[in-house]
């Protein structure tokens, strides 16, 4: 198993641990505990494994001597005894019940004591006939909060997150090239669309050598099982889990396939509706003149665009959106590219909860080619997080400005902060020291479960202020494990097209906030996206890509963004557009 694969799963452990010790009704610290292990770990990463006493682990904060051991256990084993002892002592069909949003312990508990609820069907029954409502504890906003969890568990079981997609068919795509090296090969189907969660990853392949491709992908190492293998397509289960179709292709109608099997279905219908009326199909083979057969275009997949008269649309925009006729027309946007980013608006350091200093977190932007990145440490009041007092914070800033005046980097550091969004849309420092920073990112990080009033009421409150540049994963969902609070993204939208501030398009995997749809509508606002990484470790800042991914899926253009700015043209027009 590789160490991030051990990562994920020691996380995971130490999440349910925090969970099951709840239910239990074991003493709070306890499952605190376990919470404060799992969000060490994660922001350490592999490192920790490399630990192998107790002591060199009771180094990190929130790992005490019981954690420590648990750690050690896991590395030494791969399991951890009292988490086995835990699932033993509550049911399972309690520990199943755990997987839906919004749910949490004590109220999986309650409905599983008080309504007999054993499935997640039973769950919705309950939440349908408004049973969980009459229950002490919840009521009518409660149930609408866990049917919400109910259909976001639904929408996003047994898919993985764009990343994992990603990053597992970049492997399985390096070693077939490294087998087979004279072969067009590319991701399809949702993958290549960069959609935010995947099913099954499907690759797609041309080659004349089919046997010689099949039987390179079926014995890869990554390989845990051969699920089928035939002479145009074959399926497999990677030692992860994951189910990964290849289908090989002639050259010759790479590009009709390869159009064919990106989709979406609703674009592909249109494509063969606009070919029908020019007297021609599209299959997956090619373009055919229907009254005699004969191909007329698909070995590239621009042919097949260009034969209908259609300009080539990205990937990312194929989901019937107006894509189509945009291509008609010749109007399709020129998306935003990874060249184009100057700079990441928000990453963390070791002075809150990140893992690197200020200058490894500069040097990483080097790395990168950025102009400038900007520093977003915790506020005041997210004392969990390690927020950063008054005087801690005009440190900072302070070491910020003598670091950028060294001149001794291409990158500028910009103060910023990640404020936090109060009950009242209060902010966690006067306006003596939020003058003194380049910019914010103000969020919202507690009261998810307020009214949609109230949080609305909240941004815009925040937007107003002067001193807030950038609202920060606007949506605050986490993709699968947490639904959106209730919000009003569209009034949200507007609020920030009046206020001129900027909307975060959070590139963290699992929130990827704001989402395609509503990054559109901003856009169509005239409303600035800034994309933020939300790094809490250097490696993190790479999520850059899986941002201007989703932008693209939101027809941004590199003007639509703030990252493609200059640092001293981000700073006039934030004072132009905050004044």
């Amino acid at each position: 198993m590789s160490r991030k694969r051990d990562i994920e799963t020691l996380v995971r452990f130490f999440e349910e641990m925090a969970e099951l010790s709840e239910i239990k009704g074991e003493v709070a610290f306890k499952a605190n505990a376990y919470r404060k292990a799992a969000e060490t770990v994660r922001s350490i990463g592999g490192e920790i494994l490399e630990k192998e006493s107790v002591s060199e682990l009771r180094k990190y904060p929130g790992i005490g001597e019981g954690i420590a051991k648990k750690i050690i256990e896991y590395k030494d084993t791969g399991r951890i005894s009292k988490l086995e002892e835990l699932k033993e002592e509550i049911p399972v069909e309690l520990i199943l019940l755990l997987k839906v949003p919004n749910l949490g312990p004590k109220r999986a508990k309650l409905v599983f004591d008080e309504l007999g609820v054993r499935t997640i069907e039973d769950l919705q029954r309950a939440a349908e006939a408004h049973e969980l409502a009459r229950l002490k504890g919840l009521g009518p906003k409660a149930e609408a909060n866990i049917a919400e969890g109910i259909r976001t568990l639904q929408a996003t079981s047994g898919r993985l997150l764009l990343s994992q997609a990603y990053e597992m068919a970049s492997t399985i795509k390096d070693q077939l090239l490294s087998r087979v090296p004279h072969i067009k090969i590319d991701s399809a189907g949702s993958l290549r669309r960069m959609k935010e969660t995947v099913g099954d990853i499907d690759i797609l392949v041309a080659s004349a050598e089919v046997e010689q491709v099949m039987d390179s992908f079926c014995s890869l190492p990554l390989v845990e099982r051969v699920l089928a293998r035939g002479e145009t397509k074959s399926s497999i289960i990677t030692i992860q889990g994951l189910q990964v179709d290849l289908r090989v292709v002639s050259p010759d109608c790479w590009g009709a396939a390869l159009q064919y099997f990106t989709g979406s279905k609703e674009h592909n219908v249109k494509i063969r509706g606009i070919a029908k009326k020019k007297g021609m199909k599209v299959n997956e083979y090619g373009v055919f003149a229907i009254k005699d057969d004969r191909k007329v275009a698909g070995e590239e997949e621009e042919d097949v665009y260009a034969i209908l008269g259609m300009s080539l649309p990205d990937p990312e925009l194929r989901e019937d959106r107006g894509e189509v006729e945009a291509a008609l027309e010749g109007k399709l946007p020129h998306l935003v590219t990874m060249q184009d980013i100057k700079g990441d608006f928000h990453v963390h350091t070791r002075e809150s909860d990140g893992f690197h200093t200020l200058r490894e977190m500069r040097e990483e932007a080097e790395k990168l080619g950025y102009r400038f990145l900007g520093i977003c440490n915790h506020a005041a009041e997210l004392k969990v997080a390690g927020g950063l007092s008054k005087d801690a914070l005009l440190r900072e800033i302070e070491q910020i400005r003598e670091m950028n005046q060294a001149g001794d980097s291409p990158v500028i550091l910009l103060a910023g902060c990640e404020l936090n969004i109060g009950n009242d849309g209060e902010l966690d420092y006067d306006e003596e020291v939020l003058k003194e920073l380049d910019f914010t990112v103000a969020s919202i990080h507690g009261g998810f479960r307020q009214s949609r009033e109230q949080i609305n009421r909240r941004l815009i409150k925040a937007m107003r202020n002067p001193y807030v540049s950038i609202i920060g994963h606007p949506s605050g969902r986490l993709i699968g494990q947490r639904s959106p609070y209730d919000v009003d993204l569209h009034e949200i939208i507007r609020a920030a097209a009046e206020t001129g501030t900027a909307l975060e398009l959070n590139a963290f995997p699992d929130r990827l906030d704001l989402s395609d749809e509503y990054l559109r509508e901003a856009r169509d606002r005239g409303v600035k996206i800034a994309i933020g990484t939300d790094a809490h470790r250097r490696e993190h800042m790479a999520y850059m890509f899986y941002g201007v991914a989703t932008a693209r899926r939101g027809w941004l253009e590199a003007k639509h963004l703030l990252n493609t700015m200059e640092v001293d043209e981000f700073l006039a027009w934030l004072r132009k557009a905050k004044r």
